[in-house]
């Protein structure tokens, strides 16, 4: 019996735990280590990697890809992508979605994690046929969470479209880590009983304590890989350790095909970046505890954390408890969306505006007005009528798929942006996040102008 492990710590551990701002010299020495550990994939990019890079880190997250792909060429590279939205929080043009895609794989990308925020599975159709296209894995993902409508055949029928599709994985994603033990026995188990040779992977989080043992279950019931951090980078909001789930494992008689030495030696290179990380304030102690009231609200940990920062920068902390119950609320109101970006962002944003005003719906988000449109997909289960009518008024929701409405924007983009792109990789990075990017641009330009000049004084 054979389980593979996906290492996080490049991608979701550390943007889970410290907002994606481990930089690349940080962990640049310990790259050919990783390449040696016998992992089925390095998650290293997508998620928020792009904007951060970008935005705090002053990278240019193609060159970090390509400087990643350069000392770890055995092991495959794996990045999430959030379907027609790709790395934002907005639907792109097809003609932008196929060009993101074939230059990640291009970069250095080997498999490409594709999910919908509403498990619409038209929204992922394109990243889908142009991973397959490229000749990387693409690896179809669940947005997981409990409802009404969330039911068993419902999964199952979504791994069936993804399947037809031509994804050769499915990801069970559940980014709140509220998934139950017994919760992942059925899923996984009814996954297999429909498609047994699906490869089956679990993506969860030890916020609410719950990891290790749904993931035991899952591999139990026939989970073929788990996503794990290293460690020193896992735990809190962060996936469950690489390490003690190896052991146990192994100990349970899976071969998981990693060597424990050089294991021990990629966490030992992390250990001094987490302390140094800590003394400065970049990791709060907060992300590395459990924190179980995810199991009550169905909330992301980072969503809370949001929530929590917003509310007292406006001096109302104390209506925290109203938002929390104000978000179950919402979300049924609005057909039960799984709470996963950007879609709980969306909600939480709602419940807090409705707490705060006094009255529901009183002032609706343009976001909100936007996802009962139709711009975000189809809405998992039925939207409340009298909210639908408060924004639509007497004119119907868009039912086709909303990338269908749009203009191709890639040499759009490229026009607007001009000379300051130096390549198709940077035009995209203008079209993901324009004022970042050009902010980049601008002072990638004034360092090769200074570096010209030392250049020329050093001759003189």
């Amino acid at each position: 019996m054979k389980v593979q492990f996906t290492e996080t710590v490049l991608r979701d551990a550390n943007q889970s735990l410290m907002a994606t701002r481990m930089p690349f010299k940080d962990f640049e020495p310990v790259l050919e280590t990783l390449n040696k550990a016998g992992y089925y994939s390095i998650e290293c990019w997508g998620g928020a990697t792009f904007d951060s890079c970008l935005r705090y880190l002053d990278e240019d997250p193609w060159e970090r890809l390509r400087k990643i792909k350069e000392k770890c060429p055995d092991t495959r590279l794996q990045m999430l992508l959030r379907g027609q939205n790709l790395l934002g929080y907005k639907h792109y043009p097809d003609d932008v979605v196929r060009m993101f895609v074939k230059n990640s794989v291009k970069n250095g990308i080997d498999v490409i994690r594709i999910f919908d925020a509403l498990n619409d599975t038209r929204n992922i159709k394109v990243a889908v046929e142009e991973t397959i296209k490229n000749g990387a894995v693409a690896s179809g993902a669940i947005s997981y969470t409990t409802s009404p409508v969330h039911t068993l055949e419902k999964y199952v029928e979504i791994v069936r479209e993804m399947k037809e599709m031509g994804c050769t994985t499915i990801c069970i994603k559940d980014m709140a880590g509220v998934m139950t033990p017994v919760e992942a026995k059925d899923l996984v188990g009814a996954i297999k009983d429909a498609l047994p040779d699906m490869p089956v992977i679990l993506h969860t989080h030890c916020t609410t304590g719950m990891a290790y043992m749904t993931i035991l279950k899952a591999v139990e019931a026939g989970c073929d890989i788990i996503d794990t951090a290293t460690s020193c980078f896992s735990g809190g909001t962060s996936q469950p350790a690489t390490e003690t789930l190896h052991d146990a494992l192994t100990g349970l008689g899976y071969d998981t095909g990693l060597d424990r030495t050089v294991l021990k030696a990629v966490n030992d290179h992390f250990k001094p970046l987490r302390d140094s990380y800590l003394s400065s304030g970049l990791l709060k102690p907060k992300a590395l505890v459990t924190d179980t009231d995810a199991l009550t609200y169905k909330v992301p940990g980072g969503m809370l954390s949001n929530m929590m920062a917003n509310l007292e920068d406006m001096h109302a902390l104390d209506k925290m408890e109203e938002a929390l119950i104000e978000i179950p609320r919402v979300r049924e109101d609005m057909g039960y969306p799984p709470l996963v970006t950007p879609l709980s962002q969306m909600v939480g944003n709602q419940a807090v505006t409705n707490v705060l005003v006094g009255e529901r719906y009183k002032n609706i988000s343009k976001e909100i007005k936007a996802y009962i449109k139709g711009e975000y997909g189809k809405a998992p289960g039925e939207i409340n009528e009298e909210l639908k009518k408060k924004v639509l008024g007497d004119s119907s929701p868009i039912t086709c798929r909303f990338a269908d409405t749009l203009e191709p924007g890639f040499e759009k983009g490229k026009a607007e942006i001009g000379d300051k792109a130096k390549s198709d990789e940077d035009v995209l990075s203008y079209i993901a996040f324009p004022q970042q990017a050009e902010s980049f641009f601008d002072k990638r330009e004034e360092k090769s102008k200074n570096t010209v000049k030392y250049s020329i004084k050093r001759i003189d």
